[in-house]
């Protein structure tokens, strides 16, 4: 009998994980060295990566000494157009910004199908999680505490891509007779191109952004989260150790039980769980800054310093920046188009109003939650083992900071950084992680799930949702290395097809824009609140 296509990815799901099992069965193995099934899985992975990579992070030379990955090029060089493009949007309506959040411009009877508030916590509920913890941890172990300050620039630059992107969500959504809503990058850059005269090129790029989210929704969206969360864990509640794929299987059942209530059900679960999770870390970290007050001025001028001026071995300025644009990319999502998928379904008559309660995104998750965990990092040393060394002449805890950089287990440095602070805090820490990991999921489960049935239709979503269960389950086994490289590709890789078509469209939302703001400044949008 022949299958449809849609259930095609999840029998190599089960191929891959049955073929060491049936290898061994058949005798196949017997003469060389065994290897468990996260080994066998975590091998495969490390090859996928690497094809991918030759293309996506392609390198395009700068210096003799220093290369930029090609989807990190275009994600600055895009987010530099839109900034200037639409005139500086995420200065000019940053309050704008906040009013609508709060609820003042609500209209009931628009079409929709959750509030701008719940748009924006769902989008963020897929962008503020580890990147925030670990990956903010391996950029300044990577870079330096100079990859920070660009990571800060590039989250300021991301707004404006957030705005543009999001914008183009609402603009090209399409709201099915039961009422839910189909929008985001495949919709705008299908539609949007074909009203440019290029419906051929634009169906190619929304078909590459919709196989991109897919499988970045099960890699950067779902196991590195996974891997990341329970490093840290872990290494609070040591009965995970050695026992991880307990963690994996919970994670796989909480998750599942959210995602099946679809977007409504995780719009209430991420407007319940991120403000709190983001106030808990934000508190925390704040807490741990105010106790090391007096270093918190030097960690400063060391950030801007090196931003500039890199310790040697770093690969220079334009290292620091790569490394810092890219991992603020990563956490934010910025140019991206993931986001847009979220505020797509948010209710508003305004497309534009949509696409400026986007742009707080960046901010939020960069600008504050990742500058938090930068300068909690640099405040306590725990970015090397020669600066843990110097501060607090531990030689035990900094030979484990150097064995947690060379496992970039970054949410374990972050855990370990807390922890010299407050002692008790690497328990509060597993909790916000626990949080962050899950949130994060339950959107971006959301996202992979609507690309998903734009490829192969609406019928088919039980097929990814049991498909995006069992990768919860696996990034509990596969490293953290790898698990790391494929969401940083994937994620990327959709940043290609987006950026590109966003480029295009930027006209049709700079007119958009010049119309809502003329309403706006002449008083005729009218308040609910």
């Amino acid at each position: 009998m022949r299958l449809p296509a849609a259930f095609v990815p999840l029998v190599l799901v089960l191929q891959l994980l049955a073929s060491p099992l049936l290898a061994q069965e058949n005798g196949e193995v017997a003469e060389a060295p065994s290897t468990s099934l996260a080994e066998d899985i975590d091998a495969t992975m490390g090859g996928v990566n690497q094809q991918l990579a030759k293309w996506i992070f392609y390198p395009i030379p700068l210096t003799t000494e220093t290369s930029v990955p090609f989807a990190v090029a275009l994600l600055v060089l895009g987010a530099l157009y839109f900034t200037l493009r639409m005139g500086f949007i995420q200065v000019r309506a940053f309050w704008h910004a906040i009013r609508v959040t709060r609820g003042k411009y609500d209209d009931p009877l628009d079409e929709g199908e959750v509030s701008h508030s719940q748009a924006l916590w769902t989008a963020l509920s897929a962008t503020v999680g580890l990147g925030n913890i670990g990956g903010v941890a391996l950029a300044v172990t990577t870079g330096g505490p100079g990859a920070t300050f660009w990571m800060i620039v590039a989250g300021f630059l991301g707004m404006a891509s957030k705005f543009t992107e999001c914008t183009l969500g609402q603009m090209y959504r399409e709201v099915r007779p039961d009422g839910r809503v189909m929008g985001g990058a495949m919709f705008y850059l299908s539609k949007g191109f074909r009203e440019l005269g290029l419906a051929g090129p634009g169906k190619i790029l929304a078909v590459v952004f919709a196989v991109f989210c897919v499988g970045a929704s099960f890699g950067g969206g779902n196991t590195f989260q996974v891997s990341q969360s329970v490093g840290a864990i872990s290494h609070t509640f040591t009965f995970l150790q050695g026992h991880e794929w307990m963690y994996g299987l919970v994670m796989s059942i909480l998750v599942g039980v959210v995602i099946l209530g679809g977007i409504q059900s995780i719009a209430k679960t991420a407007e319940r769980i991120v403000p709190t999770m983001c106030i808990i870390y934000v508190l925390a970290a704040l807490a741990i800054l105010l106790m090391r007050i007096e270093a918190v001025p030097a960690a400063m001028a060391t950030i801007v310093r090196e931003a500039f001026t890199p310790q040697a071995g770093l690969g220079g300025m334009l290292g620091v920046l790569i490394v810092g644009f890219q991992r603020a990319a990563f956490s934010n999502e910025a140019g991206v188009g993931s986001a847009a998928i979220a505020h797509s379904a948010a209710r508003t008559q305004y497309s534009v109003r949509e696409g400026i309660v986007a742009l707080l995104e960046p901010f939020i998750d960069t600008i504050v939650v990742c500058t938090m965990t930068a300068l909690v990092i640099v405040v306590t040393g725990a970015y090397s083992e020669g600066a843990y060394m110097a501060l607090h002449g531990d030689a035990g805890t900094a030979a484990q900071v150097g064995v947690y950089a060379a496992a970039k287990d970054g949410a374990a440095l972050t855990s370990l950084a807390m922890g010299h602070v407050l002692p008790f805090f690497p328990y509060v820490l597993a909790i916000a992680v626990f949080l962050f990991a899950f949130s994060t999921m339950i959107s971006w489960s959301y996202y992979g799930e609507r690309c998903w049935a734009y490829l192969f239709g609406d019928s088919s979503s039980i097929v990814y949702r049991l498909i995006f269960v069992i990768f919860v389950f696996l990034g509990s086994i596969i490293t953290a290395q790898n698990v790391l490289e494929f969401g940083d590709l994937l994620i990327f890789g959709m940043a290609i097809p987006n950026v590109i078509g966003v480029v295009f469209l930027a006209g049709k939302v700079k007119r958009k824009l010049n119309e809502y703001l003329g309403l706006l400044n002449t008083g005729q949008l009218p308040t609910y609140k």
